[in-house]
């Protein structure tokens, strides 16, 4: 019974917004879309399920488009662009 709740739940969410159980390197977490496909107007649209920061040792941070929302946020108000106009983290 509980294996059918459980797929009753995955079936019911945008397979992107699900996370895997399986350990990921960033890289491969890297390459996920949550949405690959056209909208209504015809755009095609590619939404990533993971958006990867830097951390200031340099270490690479794969954060969850859903989960970790409010961590994406914090990291896109600390961006800055230099005066070559290049965006600067």
């Amino acid at each position: 019974m509980e294996d059918n709740k459980a797929k009753e739940i995955h079936r019911a969410v945008n397979p992107g917004d699900v996370i895997s159980e399986e350990p990921q390197t960033v890289e491969e977490k890297s390459e996920q879309l949550a949405v690959d496909s056209p909208d209504i107007t015809g755009d095609h649209i590619e939404v990533p399920t993971y958006f990867v920061v830097e951390e200031p040792d340099g270490e690479k941070k794969a954060l969850h488009h859903v989960k970790d929302a409010e961590e994406i946020s914090d990291a896109i108000r600390k961006a800055r662009v230099d005066e070559d106009g290049n965006r600067v983290w």
